[in-house]
């Protein structure tokens, strides 16, 4: 097996557990330490036992090299995937029907990869598509992108299409709803992504009706076609409450402008809860199912929010992501109509 891919697969497994970043990132960064050596040299380093002179490389990577230019799986590696198992019991099928992920960051604002190789981690999971969705700018903890940073990244998109194809990243935003329904980035600029998911991120904890109506102001924006993490909930390590919001109001509002309802698939979120799922479901909501993936591994997340949406009754003809791009493509130019 070859040692730089052992290394990156171990660091997918770990991110998909939600082991530590830095763990993850010693693997990460030892890939590209050993990627850079010259053949021979890599080989002398490990007839010699060397391996651990080279930055960032410990006792326990070594032994990873080491069994891996052996030509045989590494011993971490068998574990990782030993103990992965399926991550949930359930939604299989719907899994199954997914083409594409419409919510991804990479390191241009919080996520911990390049745009590449997110890209090439989703094709690895089948995906046809996936939407680049970095942060918007008043988001500075994640570094969310300026109007002219983002156009930067459009351009990068497109030259990654050229390569990566026929596998098409999807241009994208996870646009900040401001206190007054507003969202924070240029409304030209929106009009030129593909998709737009729309999030609240800060006072979640605003009193009801005010937060019901900065929901609505945005949900009614022609530019927004997903509305995100609906009630901002954390359920594990450092919970978090649900915002509070008439879920009435707004899932009839997303079924009357036609913006699907996120199902948010990182296990720390599973947003909304199922009983809003189920709601969202009665009034005549699509839905798209995203990992919200920061890293590579965690685009293997979906699994969570297919068991929930298929626990919920919700068919995969009521899902947008799985679609081709080009149809997704082409509803939501209908229904956006001309800027």
């Amino acid at each position: 097996m070859d040692p730089v891919a052992a290394l990156k697969q171990i660091a997918l497994f770990l991110e998909r557990s939600g082991a530590p970043s830095g763990k993850v990132r010693a693997f990460r960064r030892a890939a590209a330490v050993i990627e850079e050596l010259p053949p021979d040299e890599l080989a002398e380093h490990v007839r010699a036992g060397t391996l651990t002179r080279l930055s960032g490389i410990g006792q326990a990577i070594s032994t990873v090299v080491t069994e891996a230019a052996a030509g045989g799986e590494p011993n971490y590696l068998k574990n990782l995937m030993a103990d992965a198992g399926k991550p949930v019991a359930g939604g299989e099928a719907l899994r199954a029907a997914l083409k594409g992920d419409c919510h991804t960051h990479s390191d241009w604002s919080d996520g911990g990869s390049p745009i590449e190789e997110m890209a090439r981690a989703a094709i690895a999971l089948g995906h046809e598509w996936m939407v680049l969705t970095d942060h918007s700018p008043r988001l500075r903890v994640a570094n969310g992108l300026s109007a002219d940073r983002l156009r930067r990244q459009l351009e990068v998109v497109a030259e990654l299409n050229v390569e990566l194809a026929p596998f098409l990243i999807l241009t994208g935003i996870e646009v900040d709803i401001l206190l007054d329904g507003a969202l924070d980035q240029d409304e030209a600029l929106l009009a030129e992504l593909d998709v737009v998911v729309a999030s609240v991120h800060s006072k979640l904890a605003m009193p009801r009706a005010e937060m019901t109506e900065r929901m609505l102001t945005a949900i009614a924006n022609p530019h927004v076609d997903i509305l995100g993490h609906c009630t901002g909930r954390l359920v594990t390590r450092k919970s978090r409450p649900e915002s509070q919001f008439d879920p009435n109001a707004v899932f009839s509002a997303c079924a009357q402008y036609g913006v699907a309802v996120e199902i948010n698939s990182r296990p720390e979120r599973l947003d909304p809860p199922r009983r809003l799922l189920r709601l969202a479901a009665d009034l005549g909501c699509a839905f798209a199912i995203d990992s919200d993936a920061h890293a590579p591994g965690q685009l293997d997340w979906l699994p969570y929010g297919c068991e929930r949406a298929e626990d919920c009754g919700i068919a995969p003809d009521r899902v947008i992501n799985t679609c081709t791009a080009d149809d997704l493509l082409s509803a939501i130019a209908a229904r956006r109509g001309p800027y």
